[in-house]
This record gives structure tokens, sequence and C-alpha cells, in this order.
């Protein structure tokens, strides 16, 4: 059976679900669908939407910000405004030594594009991408 039929979710562990809530509510603007229990913590987790329906699953555990990797990536029209945005709502913007970044943090993308960085509070690296 293909899991390209089935939508996918992302899932974020996060050490605290109430400073969570504050960063992807309150700094990314991101609505809550609903919240539940992670393992033994009432309210522990939320499902929040993205591009129209059900994509981020942030949960509170033990095993939060545990990688460098970039967990999820959001793909939009215009990254200067989207960046400016989040910048203007309190989101850092990640700069690696790496890479060279303008003024807002955004850099050339390999293979075209753009993109820039940011972090929750626990570590856990996003990215906002575009294609010009």
């Amino acid at each position: 059976m293909p899991l390209s039929a089935y939508h996918l979710r992302t899932s974020i562990a996060v050490s605290d679900i109430q400073k969570a809530v504050e960063f992807y509510e309150g700094k990314l603007g991101l609505q809550a669908l609903w919240s539940g229990p992670s393992a033994r913590i009432a309210g522990g987790s939320r499902v929040y939407a993205s591009g129209g329906g059900p994509a981020l699953n942030v949960y509170q555990s033990v095993t939060a910000g545990k990688t460098d990797a970039t967990l999820a990536t959001w793909y939009v029209d215009d990254i200067d405004r989207i960046v400016d945005e989040l910048a203007s709502s309190g989101v850092e913007f990640v700069r690696y030594d790496q890479f060279e970044h303008d003024a807002r943090g955004i850099t050339p993308r390999a293979g075209g594009g753009r993109i820039a960085w940011f972090q929750d509070p626990d570590g856990n690296t996003f990215a906002i991408e575009a294609d010009a």
C-alpha cells in the first residue's frame, strides 16, 4: 500500500507546551485546530493548521531539540515579506557561517531561490523558502 496516497503531518517535540504555544501561535501566527494529551501530560499537544489543513503536531516530550536538522519548511511566494512579518513578531533568524546572508538573514538556496532559517524555543529548526 503506497504511502503517497495519504496525508503527511510533521511532528515536533517541545520541552514546554505552554512556551511552545506562545511561539507557534503568538509569533508564527499558526491556528491550533485541537489540543490533546501527550503521553501522561493532559493538554500536552497541539495540532496546527497550515496551507489549508492540519500540518504540524507539536507535543511535549523529553526528546525536544535533539537534532540540528531542518524539521519543516514553509514554501512562500514573498520571502522578504514573510521574514519581515515574522521578525516583527519576535522571530530571530539563524545565520550559518558557511552561507552568505542578506540583512534579513536570507541566503541564496542551492539550485535557485532563497531560504531563511529560524528556531523555536527548544532549538528545533524550521525554514522559509521561495523560488525567487
